[in-house]
């Protein structure tokens, strides 16, 4: 079995008064002679994840499988991009863009049509997408949020977390720092999932590497590079 995982665009968890800045992970999985792409960013990583695909010699239509975590729209709003592909949605999630949460602002107005028209599949439970790359519930962000988790001999357990777990602090104190379902159901994913990986990759962070029972660590910090013109 051949598996392999690669981050494409990094996450950072930057935060304005009022606002966020934070860049949302993209992460590219290669299993069994298919390339799956976990989520799409937004606008301001397009050019990021093109120049990332191009790098690799991978045109969009190359994606098999586009594996999207939930619908905000900081990790979807590029999936206009792959047309080609299989976009794989969970029902949960399907069924509450319709009608979040009255302080969820992130919902695209547009993606339920915009998904529409592309190569969509809506799933339920948590289906093995291939050998060694499984769909993992983790509500709590949004109540349909999903993650994605990854096992082989030479990569260990890797959890590709999505929003279930942002940043550090969520696996510091175990608590969902943003829910639009409960902090109590976000706060059991994060436990689930830290029980499960010896590496996360957040959200809106570098991979956490697990050291112990209850502690993850990172080997870099995330960078943001801005440049003033």
């Amino acid at each position: 079995m051949s598996l392999s995982y690669e981050v494409l665009v990094e996450g950072n968890n930057i935060k304005l008064d009022g606002g966020f800045l934070g860049l949302s992970t993209i992460v590219l999985v290669e299993a069994n002679s298919k390339k799956i792409l976990i989520d799409t960013g937004h606008h301001v990583t397009r050019m990021m994840l093109m120049k990332a695909l191009d790098d690799r010699g991978i045109s969009p239509d190359e994606i098999d499988i586009v594996f999207l975590t939930h619908l905000h729209f900081d990790h979807v709003n590029n999936i206009d991009l792959f047309t080609k592909s299989k976009i794989l949605v969970a029902r949960t999630e399907w069924e509450y863009a319709s009608s979040p949460h009255v302080n969820d602002h992130f919902i695209p107005s547009h993606i339920q049509h915009t998904l529409a028209e592309l190569n969509l599949e809506i799933y339920d439970g948590e289906p093995e997408i291939t050998t060694g790359v499984r769909a993992i519930s983790t509500p709590g962000h949004t109540p349909g949020h999903m993650s994605i988790f990854l096992e082989s001999k030479e990569l260990g357990a890797v959890v590709i977390a999505g929003d279930a777990i942002k940043y550090p602090k969520e696996t510091l104190t175990k608590s969902c720092d943003l829910a639009f379902d409960t902090i109590e159901i976000g706060s059991k994913s994060i436990v689930k999932l830290m029980k499960m990986a010896d590496c996360i990759v957040p959200g809106h962070f570098p991979p956490l590497y697990k050291i112990d029972e209850e502690r993850f660590v990172w080997k870099d910090g995330a960078s943001f590079n801005l440049i003033i013109r």
